[in-house]
């Protein structure tokens, strides 16, 4: 059933992560200053980074690829209103069904979609052309968490699920890419995502007490909540990395 808050729609958020502007901004820099004629993006969200990247890099095209229809069809049409509907093709669909050779690959909090981090890399290694880029962003331990902490994350998480930053640097460069950028989100843009992530669905709450899904509503409201004040902030981090194909390999 659709959940009436529009609960995950990010709908007050400008990008699907632990994002800032001014982050954004020095990564599209960098991204684009290879003049990439060829950008893809797994689990793109509404495709926000995608489309400044292409905005960007005008000679390039793009791709977006994610499972999630609403936020599909939010990128097409954010990419109507910006101009750039020839440029940019959006699909809903598996990441695995669009292994295709493309100067920049951008994989932000989507490694799930290939099985591992390890896996992720290993995957996307061989569609980044020699010379290409690819930007890659995802969880990290912080810390070891405790047994508690760990209770209080996603059922059936394990602590090896997610790897601490110099254990992922190893395997970007195990998996054939070396390190141009190693970035670390801040507490401030982790807290505006999280409180951004709910803020859409708490003021319908507060509109709605009385709707007949409310309850359902609150409910998961407060289970999103205790995830992340109980088990994941101060303990996972969220990590960016620019890494870089060689020319010759």
């Amino acid at each position: 059933m659709t959940d009436p808050s529009g609960f995950g729609s990010g709908s007050h958020l400008t990008f699907n992560s632990p994002l800032s502007d001014d982050r954004a901004a020095r990564l599209v820099v960098n991204l684009a200053a290879q003049n990439p004629a060829t950008v893809t993006d797994f689990g793109c969200g509404w495709g926000e980074l995608l489309l400044r990247v292409l905005q960007a890099s005008p000679h390039a095209r793009g791709t977006g690829v994610d499972l999630h229809g609403p936020d599909v069809e939010r990128a097409r049409g954010i990419a109507a209103e910006r101009g750039l509907t020839e440029r940019v093709t959006f699909v809903e669909g598996p990441a695995s069904e669009h292994l295709h050779p493309v100067d920049l690959v951008i994989s932000s909090g989507a490694y799930q979609a290939f099985g591992s981090i390890p896996d992720a890399l290993k995957a996307i290694r061989p569609i980044v052309v020699p010379g290409g880029r690819l930007l890659f962003a995802c969880e990290v331990w912080e810390r070891t968490p405790t047994a508690d902490e760990l209770a209080a994350l996603w059922p059936g998480i394990r602590v090896e699920d997610c790897l601490f930053l110099p254990d992922l640097v190893d395997q970007a460069i195990a998996a054939g890419f070396r390190p141009l950028g190693i970035e670390m989100a801040t507490r401030e843009e982790w807290d505006g995502f999280e409180s951004g992530f709910a803020a859409g669905s708490e003021e319908w709450l507060l509109a709605n007490s009385d709707h007949d899904e409310a309850e359902a509503v609150r409910a998961r409201l407060d289970a999103h909540r205790a995830i992340w004040l109980r088990g994941s902030r101060q303990v996972m981090g969220y990590a960016y990395l620019t890494l870089g194909v060689p020319t010759h390999t």
